[in-house]
C-alpha cells in the first residue's frame, strides 16, 4: 500500500510512519515542520520505500501533486496546542479547517478513496456523560481547537457521501509518549528543569483525565482500518481511566527524584478552553477486539521516563 501522511514529522505521525515503514508500505510524509521534528523520521530517509515532502498544506497545488498516486492519506497534521489556538484564533481555522479541506479536495482530485483522520475528545467540549461515547450530542466544543475538529469531521463526512471516500474518524483522548512535544508532561519538566525547586501546575490539580500512550493510539487505528467497513467509522480512542492532574506532578516528581513545591494556579480548570474531567466510552472499539495495553498511569510513568532522558533533568 501507497500511504500519504500528513504532519508525519509529528509525535503522533512519526510513529504511525515507524509502524507503516515496519508493514512493508510506501509511505510519503508532507509536513512543513511547524511543530514536528525531522530527527523523529531521520531514520527513514534512506530507505527506497520513504519520500519526505517539506511543504504547507495551504500551498493546495504542491499538495495536490504530491498526492497523486497514493492509496490512502492519513491526515494528522494539525495545531493541537489548545492555548495557542486561543491566542490565535485564526490559527486552527487555517491549520485545521482549511488544510482539511484542501485534503479532501486533493484526494477527490487525485481519485483516492481512503482517509483516516485524527479528531480529539476535544470536539465534545464539556459533557455531562463521561465516559462520552461516540454518539453523545449535541457536542458543544469550549475551544476553538475543536472547534476546528468538529468542522473538520463535517467536512470528512460530507466528502466521503458526496465523492465516495470512505473515511475512518478517530477521536482521540490525551495522546503521550516519548516524542511529544507539548500538553502537560513536556510542561512539567521544562518547568523544572528551569526550577526543580517549585512546580506551578494550573488549576487547582483536580481535573481528572484519560491518557493514552502513543503506541496504544497507533495499534488502534490500524486495527480498525482493517477491520471497520462502513462509508463513515467514527471511534473514540482512549484508555478506560482517568487520572488526576497532581496525581501526575507526583508521578513525574518522583521520577526524577525531586521534592519541589507544588504551586497551583487555582479554578477547576488550567486554562480558557480546557476542561476539568475527560474519559472516552470505548466499548465500540472494544467490541471489535482491541484494548490499550496501558492505562493512564503507566502511560505517564512510560513517557516520563522517556521524557526526563531528553531534558537531561
Amino acid at each position: 500500500m501507497k500511504a500519504f501522511v500528513t504532519g508525519g514529522t509529528g509525535f503522533i505521525g512519526s510513529k504511525l510512519v515507524d509502524k507503516l515503514i515496519e508493514r512493508g508500505d510506501m509511505v510519503t510524509v508532507y509536513d512543513n515542520l511547524s511543530s514536528g521534528k525531522i530527527e523523529f523520521i531521520e531514520n527513514h530517509k534512506t530507505s527506497k520505500n520513504f519520500t519526505f515532502i517539506k511543504s504547507d498544506l495551504l500551498d493546495f497545488h504542491t499538495l495536490s501533486k504530491s498526492m497523486k498516486g497514493h492509496d490512502i492519506v492519513f491526515h494528522l497534521a494539525a495545531n493541537a496546542d489548545i492555548r495557542y489556538g486561543t491566542e490565535h484564533p485564526r490559527h486552527d481555522l487555517e491549520q485545521n479547517l482549511l488544510v482539511t479541506h484542501n485534503v479532501l479536495e486533493a484526494m477527490r482530485q487525485n481519485s483516492i478513496k481512503k482517509l483516516v483522520f485524527s479528531s480529539t475528545s476535544a470536539v465534545f467540549g464539556a459533557p455531562s456523560v463521561i465516559p462520552t461515547p461516540e454518539d453523545y450530542g449535541p457536542a458543544l466544543p469550549a475551544s476553538l481547537y475543536g472547534a476546528s475538529k468538529l468542522s473538520c469531521e463535517a467536512f470528512v463526512s460530507a466528502y466521503s457521501n458526496l465523492y465516495g471516500i470512505q473515511s475512518w474518524i478517530f477521536r482521540f483522548a490525551n495522546v503521550i509518549g516519548q516524542r511529544v512535544t507539548h500538553g502537560i508532561l513536556y510542561d512539567f519538566l521544562q518547568k523544572l528543569k528551569k526550577n526543580p525547586e517549585e512546580l506551578e501546575i494550573l488549576g487547582d490539580g483536580e481535573q481528572e483525565k484519560s491518557y493514552l500512550y502513543d503506541e496504544d493510539c497507533i495499534d488502534a487505528m490500524l486495527y480498525v482500518t482493517e477491520r471497520a467497513n462502513e462509508r463513515i467509522s467514527v471511534f473514540n480512542i482512549g484508555s478506560d481511566d482517568q487520572i488526576k492532574v497532581k496525581k501526575i506532578a507526583r508521578i513525574v516528581v518522583e521520577a526524577l527524584g525531586i521534592n519541589p513545591k507544588f504551586n497551583f494556579t487555582g479554578g477547576s480548570i488550567g486554562w480558557k478552553g480546557d476542561v476539568s474531567k475527560m474519559q472516552l466510552d470505548t466499548k465500540k472499539i472494544l467490541s471489535l477486539g482491541w484494548k490499550p495495553k496501558y492505562n493512564s498511569e503507566e502511560a505517564i510513568r512510560m513517557s516520563v521516563r522517556g521524557l526526563k532522558e531528553l531534558f537531561r533533568i
